[in-house]
């Protein structure tokens, strides 16, 4: 697949789930929880307990019905290792130019981090295949919306602190995916995880824009 095929592909649901855990065991459930409940993209925070392997072993087990990728890349290093472990793109919390680089190199798209419109002009020029507003929850929908406004071709995935609630509001604003972790499992059992999921979905897509 082509990076922008890829792209299309892990924002299609327009949510983003995030896995980050405390231990190997806790991603790999998580995971699988989120993965049955019907998402078909999330990525594995690098600062989970082995992180490369949990991804490696959802690449096999899932092939091409989902899509995983790799979260917290911080340095060129990190990137090359989740390449190498299977994942089908990168996010960062920051912007740094050889992770993009780095990615790309290996036709895997890359989401970097931004917090300003002047970052995220930045990481446009430097072929960004979205970008990551992080954190969201110090910003707001109408943030978003009143940037957009001039920078209405930037790809913006706001992550961090979003809600269940917020999410849609996000997307009418013109996000074009949330990213989000603990709010789709904590403290739900996977019965009440795979409702939740498949309600949000329907209001993420009656909530985008024409």
């Amino acid at each position: 697949m082509y990076r922008w095929e890829i792209t299309r592909a892990a924002l299609e649901q327009r949510v983003l789930a995030i896995v980050r855990a405390d231990s190997y065991e806790r991603a790999a459930a998580t995971a699988d929880t989120l993965l049955a409940a019907g998402l078909t993209s999330l990525e594995v925070s690098l600062t989970t307990p082995y992180a490369l392997d949990a991804i490696s072993t959802l690449r096999r087990e899932t092939g091409e019905d989902s899509v995983i990728g790799a979260g917290t890349v911080l340095d060129s290093a990190s990137a090359r290792l989740a390449v190498d472990a299977g994942a089908r793109f990168l996010v960062a919390p920051a912007l740094d130019e050889e992770v993009i680089r780095t990615g790309h190199r290996y036709g895997v798209p890359v989401f970097p981090g931004v917090a300003t419109p002047t970052e995220a002009v930045r990481a446009l020029e430097l072929g960004a295949d979205g970008l990551k507003l992080f954190p969201a929850s110090q910003y707001g929908p109408d943030w978003l919306r009143d940037v957009r406004a001039a920078l209405p071709q930037a790809p913006f995935l706001p992550t961090g602190g979003i809600t269940l609630d917020e999410a849609p509001e996000w997307i009418a604003a013109g996000a074009a995916a949330c990213g989000m972790g603990s709010a789709l499992t904590d403290g739900h059992d996977r019965e009440t995880t795979t409702k939740r999921v498949a309600g949000l979905l329907k209001r993420l897509q009656d909530a985008a824009p024409d």
